[in-house]
């Protein structure tokens, strides 16, 4: 494996922690759980699924992979947003790991786009 895949991987897991410390800092209320619970679930499933896109048994499969990772993202971010606009927890521990987010989503939407075209 090249350097490149294990620095997204390593990116993956270090969200994966911030996202959890997120979770752990929620008030402990109807909606700080149910988003909290949201949460853990959607922002740490992008580094198990790219582990299993890196299985991939067609390149179709890698591609269908990639889409839940882009999945689990964009509903990270929301969960993202609500804990800002509520807010449950200060706008300066959310901002820098709704920024990662974005980051990571760019980077799975174009390699969604470059592994389509590659198998059309």
């Amino acid at each position: 494996m090249s350097a490149r895949k294990y620095d997204l991987e390593d990116r993956l897991i270090d969200f994966s922690i911030k996202i959890s410390e997120i979770v752990e800092e929620l008030p402990n209320t109807k909606l700080g759980n149910y988003i909290g619970n949201q949460m853990i679930r959607s922002g740490t499933s992008p580094a198990l699924n790219n582990g299993e896109a890196q299985s991939a048994e067609s390149p179709a499969d890698f591609v269908h992979k990639l889409k839940i990772i882009l999945k689990e993202l964009r509903e990270t971010r929301i969960c993202l947003k609500i804990i800002q606009r509520k807010p449950l927890l200060d706008s300066e521990k959310i901002v820098p790991v709704l920024n990662e987010n974005n980051e990571l989503l760019a980077i799975f939407l174009k390699s969604v786009d470059t592994a389509s075209k590659r198998i059309s």
